[in-house]
């Protein structure tokens, strides 16, 4: 059975180009993702699909060789219809699927369970999904982690596309700024002159009704020759204003870290309990007020915390706290385990978000974007890394400025 359109079809493709992912090359992170939910719902294969006009693509996939099909045969193309898992118990049993070929085969998909890919502006883009050759059904810890994985994958998709536009911000502006020069020496030699000229021709004609006609006509000469340098003026200040102003620009505002690293443990949490990972939560207390993008700043905690998560032994412990050093800070200890094992995080924060932070695509790609998205937010990322203590990485943010009764307001809302 064919699956309809979605209601925002439009929106919703519009939704996925933007993101320039189609047929792009496999990736780590999210090759990562496919392994650990296929591991966490115990299924032998799983996929990132994308679901495009006409097909269905997969951007990263474990135990199949399948990259796309046609959007007919897609069980994904179901999926996106809903806002939550879409769970498929016995594909045979099910009229949507049952004369699919890929379900008719003799070694056919008789299970699939889909978490349809959310963007913040609500559109699905495709799924993290789950497929057995055996019917079956996940248990409802299996199901909260693939939910959480498959915000995993939105989060990189929408962080990225951020990181992309900021870093072509970041270069208008420089182009702009060498631009400067010139337009200072313009505004402050030739155009005040005749900014003044004008100025005094217009005032007198307003205290006396007299018109000087030598002087208009200088005035005129003065607005004729200098048509252009206004024009470039105005220019230059309209890109200037406009410069961080796009679709993609960071929407910045007073929000309170505490209550937005809360947010990025609760998301993280289902994955973590799969891995039999204890999460310690300190993110509590009085209120830390910041000027952020709370949407995306939650969304580069909740992969820097998943990170954790993922370069963790099972059993190991993850503790996260917000508390004021410099200013209002996050604090993430990936601590060692009483065995003597350690987790592997140090390195890929290191090197993918420190050292060398991600110009030219690599391994951990998604930590240097989250990287670009903090550096945006004007926050200091500190990392150490001692035996018996594990890692530890705080992020410090510029404290935002309140007055007496906004701050009196939030003690008392702590």
């Amino acid at each position: 059975m064919k699956a309809p359109l979605p209601d925002n079809e439009i929106e919703r493709l519009a939704a996925l180009y933007s993101l320039d992912i189609l047929d792009s090359p496999p990736e780590k992170d999210f090759d990562d993702i496919v392994a650990l939910a296929a591991g966490v719902c115990e299924a032998p294969m799983s996929m990132v699909s994308l679901v495009d006009a006409d097909r269905q693509w997969a951007k990263a996939r474990t135990g199949s060789d399948l990259t796309e099909t046609t959007r007919d045969l897609s069980f994904c193309a179901h999926a996106i219809l809903g806002r939550d898992l879409l769970m498929v118990p016995d594909a045979r049993a099910d009229l949507r699927f049952a004369d699919n070929p890929a379900v008719t085969a003799s070694d056919g998909i008789r299970f699939y369970a889909g978490a349809p890919l959310m963007t913040t502006d609500g559109f699905a883009l495709g799924t993290l999904c789950v497929m057995d050759r055996e019917p079956r059904r996940l248990d409802m810890e299996q199901q909260q982690a693939l939910r959480a994985l498959a915000r995993q994958v939105t989060a990189q998709l929408e962080l990225r596309r951020y990181a992309y536009a900021l870093a072509n911000t970041t270069a208008r502006l420089q182009e702009l700024e060498r631009r400067k020069d010139d337009l200072a020496g313009l505004v402050g030699g030739e155009l005040r002159s005749s900014l003044r000229l004008m100025s005094t021709y217009l005032e007198n004609l307003g205290n006396t009704g007299y018109h000087d006609a030598e002087l208009a006509d200088l005035v005129g000469r003065a607005a004729a020759a200098h048509c252009r340098g206004f024009r470039e003026l105005i220019d230059h200040l309209s890109q200037m204003a406009e410069a961080g102003l796009g679709g993609d620009s960071l929407h910045m505002r007073q929000c309170d870290l505490t209550r937005v690293t809360q947010r990025a443990v609760e998301a993280v949490r289902p994955i973590a309990a799969s891995k039999h990972i204890w999460i310690l939560n300190q993110a509590g207390g009085p209120s830390l007020p910041i000027i952020a993008d709370p949407v995306r700043l939650e969304q580069v905690l909740t992969h820097l915390l998943f990170a954790a998560v993922k370069y963790t032994p099972e059993g190991g412990r993850v503790r996260v706290g917000t508390e004021m050093e410099s200013g209002p800070t996050v604090r993430l200890d990936d601590m060692d385990l009483p065995d003597g094992m350690r987790p592997e995080l140090f390195p890929h924060l290191y090197y993918g978000a420190i050292a060398n932070p991600a110009d030219v695509p690599g391994p951990d790609r998604g930590l240097a974007v989250a990287k670009r998205i903090l550096d945006a937010h004007h926050a200091t990322v500190a990392l150490s890394d001692r035996p018996g203590d594990g890692t530890s990485l705080h992020v410090v943010f510029p404290y935002a400025d309140l007055t007496p009764d906004e701050l009196l307001r939030d003690l008392a809302m702590a």
